[in-house]
C-alpha cells in the first residue's frame, strides 16, 4: 500500500466518525490528483493531493461562515498527516463546489484590485482569509507584475496589493489601503440606537 492510499484511508476514518458522532447527512468522497504548477508539464513523480469533496443536505453546515467548518476539517487533517507547512497543498477539501466558486470569486477580485491600483496609484487590502488563500491571492496577483505582501496577524491576516515601485516593507492596515474610513456620525448613530431609554 502506497503513502497516498494510507493517506486517503486515514483521512476517510476521521470523516466517516465525525460524520457519524455529528449525527450529519454528508456522504464525502477521497480523491488522488497530482499536482500540477501553473503553466508546467505534470512530470512522473508530481506531488499527489488529496481531493475531498462533501454533498447531502449538511453541506451548508461546512460552508457556513465562509466555510470555516471546512476549513477546519482540512487543517485537522494535515495535522494528522503530520504535514509541513509547505505541504498543505497536497490536501484540499470542498463542499458543493464551495471553495471551486470562491477560486473564480479571488480570480475576479484580484482583477479588479489590479485595475484599482493601476488606475489610483493606491495600495488595495483584501479581506483577511486563510493561509492558503493568501498564497493563492499572491500567485494570481504576481502575473501582474504588482508587488503583494500579507499584513496583519492571526485569523486578520490579509494581502495588500501595492502600486509598481511601491515600499512594500511599509506596513498598512486594512483600512488604509481599500476600506473607507468610518465616519463619526455613524458611529454615533449605532451608539445612540443602543442606548437606554428612561
Amino acid at each position: 500500500m502506497n503513502e497516498t492510499t494510507q493517506a486517503a484511508q486515514t483521512i476517510a476514518k476521521f470523516l466517516q466518525s465525525f460524520i457519524t458522532g455529528g449525527g450529519m447527512r454528508l456522504r464525502f468522497a477521497v480523491k488522488a490528483r497530482t499536482l500540477k504548477q501553473p503553466g508546467a508539464e505534470i512530470a512522473q513523480d508530481a506531488p499527489r493531493q488529496l481531493y475531498v469533496e462533501f454533498t447531502g443536505p449538511d453541506t451548508s453546515l461546512l460552508t457556513a461562515r465562509n466555510g470555516e467548518l471546512l476549513n477546519a476539517l482540512e487543517h485537522i487533517a494535515t495535522k494528522m498527516l503530520r504535514l509541513e507547512a509547505d505541504e498543505h497543498d497536497r490536501i484540499a477539501f470542498d463542499a458543493d463546489h464551495f471553495k471551486a466558486n470562491r477560486d473564480r470569486q479571488m480570480h475576479a477580485a484580484a482583477a479588479a484590485a489590479i485595475e484599482r491600483v493601476q488606475a489610483t496609484g493606491q495600495p488595495h487590502a483584501f479581506p483577511p482569509m486563510t493561509s492558503r488563500e493568501r498564497r493563492m491571492l499572491h500567485l494570481i496577483l504576481k502575473e501582474s507584475g504588482l508587488p503583494t505582501a500579507s499584513s496583519g496577524e492571526g485569523p486578520g491576516r490579509f494581502v495588500v496589493l501595492y502600486p509598481e515601485g511601491a515600499d512594500t516593507s511599509i506596513s498598512f492596515s486594512a483600512a488604509e489601503t481599500s476600506r473607507p474610513p468610518q465616519r463619526r456620525h455613524d458611529i454615533n448613530q449605532v451608539r445612540n440606537a443602543f442606548r437606554p431609554r428612561y
